[in-house]
């Protein structure tokens, strides 16, 4: 799904950041809003327009004439987006935001690191607001065609970040305690862990059942450990979890990590992987294979790699056919092909400051 996004700024855009959340739109640049000219044209893209998505702070779109109910005078259907900081609603509503506050505010800087009394950043409000934000256009362009009209959509940085921690907050929020960040050490389940090999590598292991303990034993090649009442069930290794990771941690230090890979292969119920480095997945056989990430010949920077879209579908299936585009890149075919603007028009446009 393509569409164009109107940019209207004072100042340079950060490209690179363009580049990964905008493609593949096309651009139109403006660089006067005092001017009527800017105004005309920006009505007419809204008028022919699905869905209008903006991330100012509350009360300045409506102050710039860009307000929900400033845009439904020229399109009673737009779906009107806005991307928050803390929701449309509450006495922090107007409050500015950008990525750490947001996680500061959402508890997010407690979700992970050691138990030390030290916050660390989570590093996924700006992703995942952007996920629940095209989350709620989907269900308004559902709603549309079923009851044949727009309305307003908001997503916020603070409603994201806690949703997106929806199970272990819900479990907070129903006991009343707080989890406190636990260091591998002393996790409550050995086989819930992660372990470093010879090498220096690390193998991290999800498995919380009984069941998978005796193929574990026998795949590290300790089967004493199978029937030792330290460790027989899930409960006591879970008591005895000071005595056992040390002995798993000396155990995985013997072999390198492409070796115990091996051996584990051996027993297909086991859950684990390698733990992996962003470059790693550049070259990850089912990241390859299922075009997580793809090559593109970009104009600018030439051959590279980028994150694809992580969806499959049968019929339709997903392409990267260009970038987002550069400053001012679509403009002139937007208002030629789109709006009806003749070349005069737009050397007018470029000699009075409107568009760039």
């Amino acid at each position: 799904m393509g569409g164009y996004c109107p940019r209207f700024h004072h100042g340079a855009a950060h490209e690179h950041r363009q580049q990964r959340i905008q493609r593949p739109a096309g651009r139109i640049e403006g660089d006067r809003l005092d001017n009527v000219a800017i105004w005309k044209i920006l009505h007419k893209l809204v008028a022919e327009s699905d869905i209008f998505v903006e991330n100012f702070r509350k009360g300045v779109a409506e102050r710039l004439g860009l307000g929900y109910e400033d845009l439904l005078k020229h399109n009673e259907k737009i779906i009107y987006a806005s991307a928050s900081g803390y929701g449309p609603k509450g006495p922090d509503s107007a409050k500015p935001a950008l990525e750490l506050a947001a996680e500061a505010r959402a508890g997010a800087l407690w979700w992970t690191g050691p138990d030390d009394g030290m916050p660390y950043p989570a590093g996924m409000a700006d992703q995942i607001g952007g996920i629940m934000l095209s989350y709620g256009i989907i269900g308004a362009i559902v709603a549309r065609e079923r009851f044949g009209f727009g309305q307003r959509v908001d997503a916020s940085h603070l409603g994201s970040m806690i949703w997106a921690h929806g199970m272990p907050e819900g479990i907070k929020f129903l006991t009343g305690k707080e989890f406190p960040r636990t260091d591998r050490t002393i996790v409550g389940q050995p086989l819930w862990n992660y372990y470093q090999c010879k090498d220096g590598e690390w193998l991290a292991f999800s498995m919380s059942q009984n069941r998978y303990w005796s193929q574990f034993c026998n795949a590290l090649a300790i089967p004493e450990c199978i029937e030792d009442p330290r460790f027989s069930t899930t409960e006591v290794r879970a008591d005895n979890r000071e005595e056992l990771i040390p002995l798993l941690d000396d155990v995985f230090a013997t072999k390198n990590r492409e070796e115990w890979e091996a051996e584990l292969a051996k027993y297909k119920d086991l859950i684990w992987e390698r733990v992996q480095r962003s470059l790693d997945l550049l070259d990850d056989p089912q990241v390859v294979e299922n075009n997580y990430v793809v090559e593109f010949d970009h104009p600018v920077v030439g051959p590279t790699k980028w994150p694809q879209t992580p969806l499959t579908y049968s019929k339709t299936p997903l392409s990267t056919r260009k970038m987002a585009p550069t400053h001012g890149e679509n403009t002139e075919e937007i208002l030629l092909e789109r709006l009806g603007y003749t070349w005069d028009d737009i050397v007018s446009l470029k000699d009075d400051g409107v568009i760039l």
